[in-house]
C-alpha cells in the first residue's frame, strides 16, 4: 500500500482557496505534456502512451487533486487514476463501450429509469476529472443535453411516475454545473409530492473541495427534500484537509453523505488501503457505501481486480473492521432491480 501524508500542498501557490471552484475548473490541466510536467514524470518514459490514451479519453485534472499526488513517484495511486495509459488502446475480449446497457434503460433524453423507485437524472456531460477507468467514458452526452422544454418532459415524466420517490443527479458530475441550475433543479423536483429525496453522485467534493460553497449549501438547506450526497473516494490519500473541510460543512448543513469506491488494480486492491479509506471517511462523517466489482468497460482491462480478489479483500475487511465501516460488495448488472450482492462465500 502507498500511503503518505501530502506534502505538496505546502508548494502550491498561496492563493489557490481565494480562486473559486470554476475558475479551478476551468485552469484544469488538459494535456499529457502539461500533467508529465506538473508531476515531474519523464516524458521519454510516459508521453507516448499518454497521448495514445488521451486521443481515446481525453485528460482532465484540476489543480487541487493534482497537489495531492507524489512528485515523480510514478505509482502514486492517484496518479494512476488520471495518467492515460497506452494500454487504453489495447482491445479486450468482454470490455465493451456500455457495459451497464444504459441507453437500453433510457426513458427520455436525459432521464434514465433502470430501478423502480429511483430515476437517474443526467443533469450534464461535464465532468471535474476524468478518470481512467470511468464506466461512462464513452456515454453519449449530446443525446442527453437538456433544452428548457425536455427539462419539462422530466418532470412531467416524473409525475406520471408515483413509484419513484428519489431522483439521483449524475453526469458526468451534477456539481460541475453552477447553482442557479441545480437551485431550479431542487425547487421543481419538490413540487412532485412523492419525491422523497434528492440523491448526487459527485467527485467534486473531492477534486476541488471549494465547490462545496455558500451557493450549494443555500439551495440544499431550502428544499424539503431530502439531500444525499455520495462521494466517490477510492483511496485515503484523496482525503486532505481541505477535502475533510468541506465534507464537514455538507454535514453541518444536514447532508447524509454515503461513499462508493471501485475496486482498481494498483490503486486499492489491499485490504490495508482499504481499511485505512474506510477509517478515513469515517472520521470525515462519511459512511462506507459500496464497494463496487469493475464494471468491464472498453480502454480500462488493466484496472479490472476479479470477483475473486475482491471477496477476499471484504471478507479481510469484516476481519479487521465493525460492520458499520464495511462497505457492501456489489456489481451492477443491466436489468436487474437493484445492485447485485457479490456472496463473500465465508
Amino acid at each position: 500500500m502507498i500511503q503518505r501524508t501530502p506534502t505538496a500542498i505546502e508548494a502550491r501557490p498561496q492563493d489557490i482557496d481565494s480562486h473559486s471552484w470554476q475558475q479551478l475548473l476551468a485552469d484544469s490541466v488538459t494535456t499529457p505534456e502539461a500533467l508529465l510536467q506538473e508531476l515531474g514524470l519523464s516524458p521519454q518514459r510516459w508521453l507516448s502512451g499518454a497521448q495514445a490514451g488521451h486521443r481515446l479519453f481525453p485528460i482532465r485534472v484540476p489543480q487541487p487533486y493534482l497537489d495531492r499526488i507524489e512528485r515523480g513517484n510514478a505509482a502514486d495511486p492517484l496518479l494512476r487514476q488520471i495518467l492515460p495509459l497506452q494500454d487504453e488502446a489495447a482491445e479486450r475480449a468482454g470490455y465493451v463501450r456500455d457495459p451497464l446497457a444504459e441507453r437500453e434503460a433510457t426513458a427520455s433524453p436525459g432521464l434514465i429509469r433502470k430501478y423502480r423507485s429511483r430515476a437517474l437524472l443526467m443533469v450534464t456531460g461535464q465532468c471535474a476529472i476524468n478518470c481512467r477507468y470511468c464506466f461512462r467514458r464513452h456515454f453519449p452526452y449530446d443525446e442527453h443535453r437538456l433544452s428548457p422544454s425536455e427539462r419539462t418532459a422530466v418532470l412531467n415524466t416524473l409525475a406520471a411516475a408515483p413509484e419513484v420517490n428519489e431522483v439521483i443527479l449524475s453526469g458526468g458530475d451534477p456539481l460541475a454545473v453552477n447553482d442557479r441550475l441545480l437551485a431550479r433543479w431542487a425547487h421543481d423536483l419538490a413540487t412532485l409530492p412523492q419525491l422523497r429525496r434528492i440523491r448526487i453522485h459527485s467527485r467534486l467534493p473531492v477534486v476541488i473541495p471549494q465547490r462545496i460553497c455558500d451557493e450549494l449549501l443555500a439551495w440544499m438547506t431550502a428544499t424539503r427534500l431530502q439531500v444525499v450526497l455520495v462521494v466517490h473516494i477510492n483511496h485515503p490519500n484523496e482525503l486532505d484537509s481541505q477535502t475533510r473541510h468541506a465534507l464537514n460543512r455538507l454535514k453541518a448543513a444536514g447532508v447524509t453523505l454515503l461513499n462508493q469506491s471501485v475496486a482498481l488494480r494498483g490503486v486499492n486492491d489491499d485490504a490495508d488501503t482499504l481499511a485505512a479509506l474506510s477509517e478515513a471517511l469515517f472520521e470525515s462523517g462519511v459512511l462506507p457505501y459500496y464497494l463496487h466489482a469493475f464494471d468491464p468497460v472498453a480502454g480500462a482491462h488493466h484496472f479490472d481486480v476479479s470477483d475473486d480478489e475482491a471477496r477476499q479483500l471484504v471478507r479481510t475487511l469484516v476481519e479487521r473492521l465493525p460492520g458499520f465501516l464495511v462497505p457492501k460488495l456489489v456489481r451492477e448488472q443491466p436489468g436487474r432491480a437493484g445492485k447485485t450482492p457479490i456472496d463473500l462465500h465465508f
